[in-house]
């Protein structure tokens, strides 16, 4: 039931015979994501957030907040991953709703545009998914030789 869980909550481990990085150089690995290009900031966590880092993110088309609180575990060199989010989850509630765990979010918006032919086409005009935001700090893990476990509860 390990790796079945494992994969339900997005664990994933680092290639075999990658040499761990000290736990030091890999949250400044982290902390150097942080720059224009990318969607989220990374911060040192608050102490009421339970975590070591924070990577968060507002989505304003979709009035969504992502929070991505992450604890460094030396020991077992895994970083783990609470994901946790606020805002229109739904077409059914109209309200803000919170919801945590990893997800599989994407969303696009259309517009129907017309050419110089003067046909016309839809035109995507804006895409979101957590994976592509998620995606560069989980590879920074691995790459540093640390597991990423995902959690539901407690860091």
């Amino acid at each position: 039931m390990g790796r079945l869980w494992d994969r339900v909550m997005g664990t994933e481990y680092p290639a075999a015979g990658i040499k761990p990085l000290p736990t030091m150089e890999l949250r400044e690995a982290l902390l150097a994501l942080d720059g224009p290009d990318m969607r989220f900031r990374v911060r040192y966590a608050f102490p009421k957030e339970k975590a070591d880092l924070v990577a968060d993110y507002r989505v304003r088309e979709l009035d969504l907040t992502v929070k991505i609180r992450m604890r460094l575990v030396p020991m077992s060199r895994e970083v783990r991953v609470l994901e946790e989010q606020w805002g229109n989850l739904s077409h059914e509630y109209s309200g803000k709703q919170y919801a945590r765990g990893g997800g599989t979010l994407v969303a696009r918006k259309w517009q129907i545009q017309k050419d110089a032919d003067g046909r016309r086409h839809l035109v995507e005009t804006f895409r979101f998914s957590r994976r592509e935001t998620t995606a560069p700090l989980r590879d920074t893990v691995l790459a540093a030789g640390w597991t990423w476990r995902g959690v539901l509860r407690k860091l």
